[in-house]
Order: structure tokens, then C-alpha cells, then sequence
């Protein structure tokens, strides 16, 4: 029984340590993917509104005069 006991408890370890590694990979996976997410919607923001400033003024002056 104690020799059981041990067997799981290093099993448990190895098993800790591997959900650690992984979920700092998928913590970095996550990032990675946050950042290329943030770079396509300017691609797309910037092939959209070439005249990207005065469309955003606008917006802030309707959305400010709405509160």
C-alpha cells in the first residue's frame, strides 16, 4: 500500500508539472495570438477607412454628445 502511495504521488508531481508547462505555453499561445489579432484589425481597419482620422472624430463627437 505504501509503495502505491509513493507511486502516485510521483505520478501526481510529473502531472502538476506538465499542466504547469502547458499552461504557460498556452498563456504565451494566447498572447501571441492577442497581438496578431490586434495587427490584422488594423490591416483590415486601414484597407477599410484609408481616411482613418476624420472618420474617428466623428464618431467620438456623436458618441460624446449621446451621454
Amino acid at each position: 500500500m505504501e509503495r502505491l502511495n509513493s507511486k502516485l504521488y510521483v505520478e501526481n508531481c510529473y502531472i502538476m508539472k506538465e499542466n504547469e508547462r502547458l499552461r504557460k505555453k498556452a498563456e504565451l499561445l494566447n498572447q501571441e495570438n492577442q497581438q496578431l489579432l490586434f495587427q490584422l484589425k488594423q490591416k483590415l481597419s486601414k484597407t477599410k477607412n484609408p481616411n482613418n482620422g476624420s472618420n474617428n472624430d466623428n464618431k467620438s463627437s456623436s458618441a460624446s454628445g449621446q451621454s
